[in-house]
């Protein structure tokens, strides 16, 4: 996925918008690393297209807010071998 880093940037957070994901979860799917994807909607992002920055802002803040339910949730997974 390598190439021209703005349409990367506008790649990834089309793709965490539409599908409410997460940053792990788009690094996992474009095949590159996570702080790439961080990188890439929080400091390149802006620079070039600030709308669409504030929407995948709004996403990222949200998945933030709900990390720890997740973790809850799938501690409880690990545990009981579901």
């Amino acid at each position: 996925m390598k190439g021209n880093i703005e349409e990367r940037a506008c790649q990834l957070a089309l793709y965490i918008i539409e599908n409410r994901a997460t940053v792990r979860a788009a690094a996992q799917k474009f095949g590159i690393s996570k702080s790439t994807v961080h990188k890439d909607l929080s400091e390149r992002l802006p620079a070039f297209n600030r709308p669409l920055y504030e929407q995948v802002k709004s996403v990222l803040e949200e998945n933030k807010a709900e990390r720890h339910i997740r973790g809850g949730i799938a501690t409880r997974k690990k545990y009981k071998g579901q």
